[in-house]
């Protein structure tokens, strides 16, 4: 018993879990960018 509606969800519910995590990625990708930059500026001091 298969509806249209719950196969939507589900397809929108998948869609949304790989936005997040996509943004998760790039939010951990931008920290470890940035405290690579502040800890070349430190020892250049």
């Amino acid at each position: 018993m298969e509806s249209p509606i719950f196969t939507g969800l589900a397809v929108v519910a998948f869609g949304l879990m790989v936005v997040v995590s996509g943004g998760i990625l790039y939010l951990t990708a931008a920290e470890w960018r940035d405290r690579r930059r502040r800890d070349r500026e430190q020892r250049e001091r």
